[in-house]
């Protein structure tokens, strides 16, 4: 008897986890066959906002999964401030990546193939606040545009560098 009453535990017509999320920072979306992931401001606030005038860095991994096609990530635009793409026009190879940015405590992109790299820079013409997310438009050569509401990340705040 103990071993049906313990069967039946997990069962119901709602899953727990058929709804979970991935746990990363940031936000996600997905526009046609092009797949952006972990979207975050990358910025450690130290005072109740992040003023006018700073630069942060924009986070985020881009996935082609056409595989046909390359992409282009032609800008990135919000109402926060300018954002400043390097290279201008970075490529999204067919079937690969562009990582824009480095993560926190990642000194730099991993080398890998099929991988495309960019920096996103946004200097500030407004102040901003961790727990508010804040619009960014995304636009394609070829999917178009989407626009997603952005985190700032908690990030961590610069680590002392040990002595040899």
């Amino acid at each position: 008897m103990l071993g049906t009453v313990l069967t039946g535990c997990g069962t119901g017509q709602h899953s727990q986890s058929a709804d979970q999320l991935p746990a990363v920072n940031g936000a996600e979306a997905t526009l046609q066959q092009v797949a952006l992931r972990d979207i975050y401001i990358q910025a450690v606030q130290s005072t109740d906002y992040l003023q006018a005038g700073r630069t942060v860095k924009l986070v985020l991994a881009i996935a082609n999964e056409s595989l046909e096609t390359n992409e282009h990530l032609v800008s990135i635009t919000t109402d926060i401030g300018d954002v400043t793409l390097n290279p201008t026009k970075p490529e999204i190879p067919v079937g690969g990546r562009l990582l824009v940015g480095t993560p926190v405590g990642q000194t730099a992109s991993p080398k890998q193939e099929n991988v495309n790299t960019a920096e996103a820079t946004v200097e500030l013409s407004e102040p901003i606040t961790n727990g508010i997310d804040y619009d960014f438009t995304f636009t394609f050569e070829k999917a178009g545009s989407t626009t997603v509401a952005v985190p700032i990340s908690a990030g961590l705040a610069p680590q002392p560098v040990p002595a040899d």
